[in-house]
């Protein structure tokens, strides 16, 4: 489990593989730290850590993705020297400073607007029709690995108020018109959903 919370902006360092893939991913954790085996979110993706060397800067960690990850997520368009929010697993006693994320991808989403409103970013995202119900203003949502709170929602798009200090330490304040976006929906979308498709229970 993650909380939303981006800790590093890592870098890939090199790509390789077709149908499946492996990414060399550059980031300042120090590599004692992390365990083989370990899950790291990148840009909302859980992925295992699978080797890792120590660099004078951090670390370089290797993560395999299955060909149906790449087809789920836009980890399919990563190319070296991109940049990718990184996210440390949750541990027992850790602040809950975002919301509970999986690292399970719902759907991708696109970049439709993009704009200033002082020195805020707004950008508005175009969902999967599918996720559209569980997406609810003031209501959580994770992007590209980010938790945020959506701003306004309308029949086929929601808006995302980005302070400046989230759009300077993750990869959302560089995002263009027509790119891609890894979104997860709020746990609690999802489960009231599904109950609301059973009858009451009984008194």
């Amino acid at each position: 489990m993650f909380t939303g919370i981006i800790t590093a902006k890592g870098r890939v360092k090199r790509v390789s593989g077709n149908d499946a893939r492996r990414f060399e991913i550059e980031c300042p954790y120090d590599a004692d730290s992390i365990d083989l085996g370990a899950s790291i979110s990148h840009a909302g993706v859980c992925l295992t850590v699978v080797e890792k060397q120590t660099l004078s800067s951090g670390s370089l960690f290797s993560v395999e993705v299955s060909p149906e990850t790449l087809r789920l997520t836009s980890l399919s368009n990563l190319k070296a020297e991109d940049e990718i929010n990184l996210e440390r697993a949750l541990k027992m006693g850790d602040e809950l400073g975002g919301h509970l994320v999986t690292g399970h991808v719902d759907g991708i989403g696109v970049v439709s607007k993009k704009r200033n409103e002082g020195s805020w970013l707004v950008l508005t995202i175009t969902p999967p029709e599918n996720l559209n119900r569980f997406i609810a203003k003031k209501g959580s949502i994770t992007v590209d690995g980010v938790s945020l709170t959506v701003n306004d929602v309308s029949d086929t798009s929601f808006d995302l108020m980005i302070i400046p200090h989230t759009a300077e330490v993750t990869t959302l304040g560089k995002l263009q018109v027509k790119e891609c976006v890894n979104l997860e929906i709020d746990l609690m979308a999802r489960y009231a959903a599904r109950l609301s498709q059973f009858p009451e229970m009984p008194a």
